[in-house]
Protein backbone atom coordinates (compact mmCIF):
# COMPACT_ATOMS: atom_id res chain seq x y z
CA UNK A 1 0.00 0.00 0.00
CA UNK A 2 1.09 3.69 -0.64
CA UNK A 3 2.89 5.84 2.16
CA UNK A 4 0.19 8.83 2.50
CA UNK A 5 1.95 12.10 3.29
CA UNK A 6 0.48 15.20 3.45
CA UNK A 7 1.70 18.67 1.65
CA UNK A 8 0.24 20.82 4.37
CA UNK A 9 0.66 19.13 7.84
CA UNK A 10 -1.83 21.83 9.25
CA UNK A 11 -4.33 20.55 7.13
CA UNK A 12 -3.92 16.66 6.08
CA UNK A 13 -6.39 15.27 3.41
CA UNK A 14 -8.82 13.37 5.92
CA UNK A 15 -9.53 17.07 7.40
CA UNK A 16 -10.01 18.27 4.10
CA UNK A 17 -12.36 15.79 3.38
CA UNK A 18 -14.38 17.41 6.00
CA UNK A 19 -15.19 20.80 4.04
CA UNK A 20 -18.36 21.19 1.75
CA UNK A 21 -16.88 23.03 -0.92
CA UNK A 22 -16.72 22.62 -5.09
CA UNK A 23 -15.69 22.08 -7.64
CA UNK A 24 -12.06 20.93 -6.15
CA UNK A 25 -9.06 19.07 -7.83
CA UNK A 26 -7.32 16.82 -5.97
CA UNK A 27 -3.43 17.09 -6.74
CA UNK A 28 -1.73 13.96 -6.02
CA UNK A 29 2.15 13.63 -6.37
CA UNK A 30 3.45 10.53 -6.25
CA UNK A 31 7.20 9.23 -5.49
CA UNK A 32 7.57 6.07 -7.55
CA UNK A 33 11.20 4.15 -7.35
CA UNK A 34 12.23 3.11 -10.98
CA UNK A 35 11.71 -0.61 -10.33
CA UNK A 36 8.16 0.12 -9.25
CA UNK A 37 6.74 2.55 -12.03
CA UNK A 38 5.28 -0.18 -14.16
CA UNK A 39 3.10 -2.40 -11.41
CA UNK A 40 2.31 1.41 -9.65
CA UNK A 41 0.71 2.25 -13.22
CA UNK A 42 -1.15 -1.22 -13.22
CA UNK A 43 -3.19 -0.18 -10.21
CA UNK A 44 -2.91 3.32 -10.53
CA UNK A 45 -4.75 2.48 -14.31
CA UNK A 46 -7.74 0.02 -12.67
CA UNK A 47 -8.39 2.42 -9.63
CA UNK A 48 -8.13 5.40 -12.39
CA UNK A 49 -11.58 3.10 -14.19
CA UNK A 50 -13.37 2.64 -11.01
CA UNK A 51 -12.97 6.61 -10.16
CA UNK A 52 -14.44 7.48 -13.48
CA UNK A 53 -17.60 5.63 -12.98
CA UNK A 54 -17.93 7.48 -9.56
CA UNK A 55 -20.97 10.13 -9.08
CA UNK A 56 -19.04 13.43 -8.85
CA UNK A 57 -15.95 12.56 -11.22
CA UNK A 58 -15.60 15.20 -13.65
CA UNK A 59 -11.76 14.47 -15.33
CA UNK A 60 -8.54 13.42 -14.54
CA UNK A 61 -5.00 13.46 -16.13
CA UNK A 62 -1.71 11.93 -15.01
CA UNK A 63 1.89 13.74 -15.47
CA UNK A 64 5.36 12.65 -14.99
CA UNK A 65 8.17 14.35 -14.02
CA UNK A 66 10.93 15.65 -16.85
CA UNK A 67 14.17 14.33 -16.89
CA UNK A 68 15.40 11.37 -14.43
CA UNK A 69 12.15 12.59 -11.66
CA UNK A 70 10.49 9.17 -10.35
CA UNK A 71 7.53 12.07 -9.45
CA UNK A 72 4.02 11.19 -10.68
CA UNK A 73 1.10 13.43 -10.19
CA UNK A 74 -2.37 13.03 -11.17
CA UNK A 75 -4.59 15.99 -11.76
CA UNK A 76 -8.37 15.06 -11.11
CA UNK A 77 -11.35 17.37 -11.20
CA UNK A 78 -14.46 16.63 -8.92
CA UNK A 79 -17.72 18.76 -8.35
CA UNK A 80 -17.50 18.18 -4.83
CA UNK A 81 -15.04 17.32 -1.91
CA UNK A 82 -18.05 14.79 -0.55
CA UNK A 83 -18.31 12.86 -4.78
CA UNK A 84 -13.96 12.70 -3.85
CA UNK A 85 -14.16 11.48 -0.06
CA UNK A 86 -17.24 8.88 -0.41
CA UNK A 87 -15.11 7.24 -3.17
CA UNK A 88 -11.86 7.48 -1.86
CA UNK A 89 -14.18 5.48 1.42
CA UNK A 90 -15.70 3.07 -0.69
CA UNK A 91 -14.35 -0.39 -0.14
CA UNK A 92 -13.16 -1.65 -3.96
CA UNK A 93 -11.25 1.55 -3.61
CA UNK A 94 -9.47 0.59 -0.68
CA UNK A 95 -8.73 -2.69 -1.68
CA UNK A 96 -7.24 -1.31 -5.05
CA UNK A 97 -4.98 0.99 -3.11
CA UNK A 98 -3.47 -2.01 -0.73
CA UNK A 99 -2.24 -3.48 -4.19
CA UNK A 100 0.35 -0.38 -4.83
CA UNK A 101 3.61 -1.18 -4.11
CA UNK A 102 4.53 -0.52 -0.29
CA UNK A 103 7.67 1.64 -1.69
CA UNK A 104 5.18 4.45 -3.07
CA UNK A 105 4.82 7.66 -1.35
CA UNK A 106 1.94 9.69 -1.86
CA UNK A 107 1.15 13.31 -0.98
CA UNK A 108 -2.37 13.90 -1.97
CA UNK A 109 -4.16 17.64 -1.74
CA UNK A 110 -7.20 19.30 -2.17
CA UNK A 111 -7.38 22.42 -3.81
CA UNK A 112 -10.32 25.09 -4.69
CA UNK A 113 -9.74 27.45 -7.92
CA UNK A 114 -9.64 31.22 -6.55
CA UNK A 115 -9.92 34.30 -9.12
CA UNK A 116 -6.16 35.94 -8.94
Amino acid sequence: MTKLQSLDPHTPLFAQFKEETGPIVLANTFLVPKESTEAFLIVFKRQAEFMKAQPGFVSFRMHQGTGDSRLLMNVAVWESTEALATAFGSPEFQRMAADFPEDVVSYPHIFEQIDA
